[in-house]
């Protein structure tokens, strides 16, 4: 395996360091029965058949080019939002971002930077923590490459490090008592720490950032709209309950993004904030994310070209797992367990999933022709990764088209790891695909808010 092709393509294992960034825990296999009485089919015989919507033919039926590429990836964008994810925006937001606490990492080789992101508009206005860690050579002159993702239970677990700040935004109960009435305390800190390897990932000269993501908007149908959802009171999303055998019916606005477009949509907004530190290579962000957040990071970069590198972990239903091989979790079971997740018009698609104008091949699609990275674990099978790498494998013509290199048309491999020089290996295709990059970033990012003070432009797919 090249250097090249390690990253340039889309690249599938089993791993305990997503590209550095997470150190995952071993993950044990989900349940094939929950509450609602939903049985996973975990047997590759009873995959129904399947056929999949074309990636490289257009909507009149004509073969796509490389020089037609760009308008035809605004219409797979629109596509994936109309079905899948939705819209979302702030209507004229504002973006301020105020350092208010900086110091070293504990191990003396890091600088921790905590910003308080917040977005208002007549409506209200929403806070969000960014924690920020640099290597002490970061500067104007020398520029590093970053790690941004969204964490789960707030920015203190990703660390023992006892400067960082307790979230202020709901948090889900835990039985172990380190959150109490639904607010973080500090029995929580550090918990997360061996997901988020901090001082490895400095040591090889990126920096990390994270936020927590209920900080953008709480992962609960009760208090989704204490978040941002809250500052765009016009977009109307269904909250649930929707019960496993419940039949489709139109709602008021099927098409309204719910928390994994606000969750990606976030994302962006911290980009927004990281582009301006000098110490910060902006054109070198790479967004990462685990399981939910997994589905988050790809779309955030399928929506915003900024992202450099997209790594997904474990993303499954909804994320990089074709939903036609309904194996695992299936698109029924996610609706009806987190309803606040996708648009409502995703819901048509329960039990028919080979109805949907597009799958989750054409979100990775969105990514070509920047470097993606997919990864999964054996024992998810709730995730399927076989439907991962097959997903991966799909989009090869997609990135074969723009010039790079593919998955070879194998059958599934099994699991590895990765190799232990991921981080050269980043630097390297980042600096090779500079050029690529910018040019793609540059050629869509029209409608993308750029200063730290902005205003929104509304239904960016839709246009």
């Amino acid at each position: 395996m090249t250097r090249s092709i390690h990253l340039q393509r889309l690249h599938f294992s089993i791993t305990r360091l997503v590209t550095g960034l997470m150190l995952l825990i071993s993950l044990q296999l989900s349940s094939s029965v929950n509450a609602q009485g939903f049985k996973a089919n975990y047997d590759e015989a009873m995959v129904p058949k399947y056929s999949l919507p074309p990636l490289l033919v257009d909507g009149k039926g004509e073969a796509v080019t490389a020089e037609k590429w760009k308008e035809h990836r605004q219409e797979l964008l629109k596509l994936c939002a109309k079905h899948i994810f939705g819209y979302w925006d702030c209507p004229d937001y504002s973006l301020n971002a105020e350092i208010v606490e900086q110091g070293e990492h504990p191990s003396g080789k890091a600088i921790r930077t905590q910003w308080k992101v917040t977005i208002s508009n007549e409506h209200g206005s929403q806070t969000i923590d960014l924690l920020v860690y640099l290597p002490t050579t970061a500067s104007r002159a020398s520029k590093v490459p970053m790690f941004l993702g969204l964490n789960f239970s707030g920015n203190h677990t990703v660390s023992t490090d006892p400067n960082i700040r307790l979230p202020a935004s709901w948090v889900r109960s835990d039985q172990e008592g380190r959150v109490v009435n639904n607010r973080a305390t500090e029995k929580g800190r550090g918990i997360q720490d061996k997901r988020w390897p901090v001082e490895e990932i400095i040591a090889r000269g990126f920096g990390v950032a994270t936020a927590y993501y209920g900080d953008i908007a709480p992962d609960d149908p009760a208090h989704y709209l204490e978040g941002i959802p809250r500052l765009n009171p016009k977009l109307k999303k269904d909250l649930g309950p929707f019960p496993l055998e419940a039949k489709y019916q139109e709602t008021e606005q099927p098409e309204t993004g719910g928390a994994i477009a606000v969750w990606a949509w976030g994302l962006s907004r911290l980009l927004d904030v990281l582009e301006k530190d000098p110490r910060i290579a902006g054109d070198q962000v790479i967004v990462v994310g685990h399981s939910r957040l997994g589905k988050t990071s790809l779309w955030a970069g399928a929506t915003d070209p900024r992202f450099a590198i997209v790594i997904s972990n474990n993303s499954g239903c909804g994320g990089a797992a074709l939903s036609r091989r309904a194996f695992g979790e299936t698109v029924q079971r996610i609706n009806s367990a987190f309803p606040h997740w996708f648009c409502d018009q995703y819901r048509k698609y329960n039990l028919a999933e080979d109805t949907c104008p597009v799958d989750q091949h054409t979100l990775l699609a969105l990514i070509a022709p920047r470097p993606l990275y997919v990864s999964s674990a054996s024992e998810d099978l709730w995730a399927d990764p076989k439907g991962e790498f097959l997903t991966s494998q799909l989009v090869g013509p997609v990135y074969k088209l723009l010039g790079d290199t593919t998955l070879p048309d194998v059958p599934f491999p099994g699991f590895f790891c990765p190799d232990s020089e991921a981080f050269p290996v980043l630097s390297e295709a980042i600096s090779a695909r500079r050029a690529v990059i910018s040019a793609f970033r540059a050629s869509n990012s029209s409608r993308r808010t750029r200063s730290i003070s902005a205003t929104s432009r509304s239904d960016w797919a839709r246009k």
